[in-house]
């Protein structure tokens, strides 16, 4: 016969409130969008649109809700043109994950035509978590598809990160720069678990986002399950 195991899946956790005690905010996320001059107009749609989509994708839509994460998105480019124009959105209900996804893919582009400073963006990605304080995670979401050019290098940016225990995973789109996959996991990405997906183009950049904040936002199942148990079982 077999036995029922309570509160096995994302979904079932929400049944399970009793079993499960998730602390409020298990990430905070900021999602930091390449608006470089390597970047088009159509490929900047393009990226919104997949974050967009992304987010109002079930499994990660309820990975979200479930967790109580918090989301902003910051639009970055040259040295002093890093701006956030999505602050932190709490996203407690389901409801407050469509409002993010609309809001996403109708903000405008801020800046063309500027060089690629990725170790400003983070170090500016990593201001805002000040703002969370009550998050469990920390984690940027770097998307690119060029080195960066201008101002202090991604790598000299890794000690401040792991002294605010801030991981650093990236998105990478190739075609513009030649292997920048290797690129971003050599000088950019950090912290435990880290890592890149690529998108051979920006025409798989929506199903490799979704790819990507799946396993950004959802715990291992081994750590779901353990947590999941009420001590007598």
């Amino acid at each position: 016969m077999k036995r029922a195991f309570p509160c096995l899946w994302l979904s079932a956790a929400v049944a399970c409130g009793a079993a499960v005690s998730a602390a409020a905010c298990e990430v905070a996320l900021v999602l930091a969008v390449d608006v470089s001059g390597s970047v088009d107009e159509s490929e900047y749609r393009i990226q919104m649109q997949g974050l967009a989509d992304g987010l109002r994708d079930g499994a990660v839509s309820e990975a979200l809700v479930v967790g109580e994460a918090a989301v902003l998105v910051l639009q970055w480019t040259g040295t002093s043109r890093q701006r956030v124009v999505v602050p932190w959105q709490r996203l407690n209900d389901f409801d407050a994950v469509e409002a993010l996804a609309s809001r996403i893919e109708t903000t405008p582009r801020v800046w063309r035509n500027f060089s690629t400073a990725i170790g400003e963006a983070l170090e500016v990605g990593a201001a805002q978590f000040a703002e969370v304080p009550d998050c469990e995670r920390r984690v940027i979401d770097v998307s690119g598809d060029g080195s960066s050019n201008e101002g202090p290098e991604p790598r000299d940016m890794h000690d401040l990160l792991t002294e605010q225990g801030i991981v650093v995973n990236a998105l990478v789109i190739e075609g513009a720069e030649p292997r920048m996959t290797e690129y971003f996991w050599e000088n950019v990405i950090h912290g435990p678990g880290a890592f890149v997906i690529t998108a051979n183009d920006y025409d798989e950049y929506p199903a490799r986002m979704r790819r990507k904040l799946l396993r950004e936002v959802t715990k291992p199942i081994s750590k779901a399950v353990s947590d999941s148990f009420l001590p007598n079982l």
